[in-house]
């Protein structure tokens, strides 16, 4: 951040009297910007034992497979922003079911939550951030060509669930960056 969103005067980052994190001060007006973490919401739909998972067609990691999922919207719940997620990028109905897994990704400055969720019915399409969509058997699952380890993290996390017949809340904390670029 170089300037104040609210006045337009160049900010320095130091801490704030009172504060105990470097923020980006305006020297003008005094605004403090917060930098706080976005949240990442999707879900792993399922239909008939089978998984949905979308081919990006957007970077980062263009050409490997993820859950529906992106970022959520201000006015929206967590589980509002999976089930419009599903059907931006997979052109799906779902019924968001119970929370599956938060991934902390420190690295990104984001978390990244993941429900359970049913597909209402095996319609679905390639939507504009997808090259394409597939209904997958669990051993047809691109393991080595998945996007993010928040994903692989959630998938694997849901397959135990459901062979164990629970569904038990994930949580873990994922701190460094992929080898091909961008965040997890």
């Amino acid at each position: 951040m170089n300037y104040c969103s609210h006045c337009g005067a160049p900010v320095e980052l130091r801490v704030p009297q009172g504060d105990h994190l470097p923020r980006y001060v305006c020297n003008a007006c005094g605004t403090i910007h917060y930098q706080n973490p976005r949240l990442v919401v999707g879900c792993v739909p399922e239909h008939a034992g089978r998984i949905l998972l979308c081919r990006r067609a957007i970077e980062p990691r263009l050409g490997y497979w993820t859950v529906p999922a992106g970022f959520m919207e201000n006015g929206e719940t967590l589980q509002q922003a999976a089930a419009r997620e599903s059907h931006e990028e997979a052109l799906a109905r779902v019924d968001i079911g119970s929370l599956l897994a938060v991934v902390h990704v420190l690295h990104a400055r984001q978390v990244h939550v993941f429900f359970r969720a049913a597909l209402r019915h095996p319609e679905y399409g390639a939507g504009p951030e997808s090259l394409e969509v597939a209904l997958l058997a669990p051993s047809e699952i691109p393991w080595g060509e998945l996007a993010f380890p928040s994903t692989d993290y959630a998938l694997k996390r849901y397959l135990e669930d459901r062979g164990s017949g629970r569904e038990p809340h994930h949580f873990t904390t994922i701190d460094r960056r992929l080898t091909a670029g961008g965040a997890s």
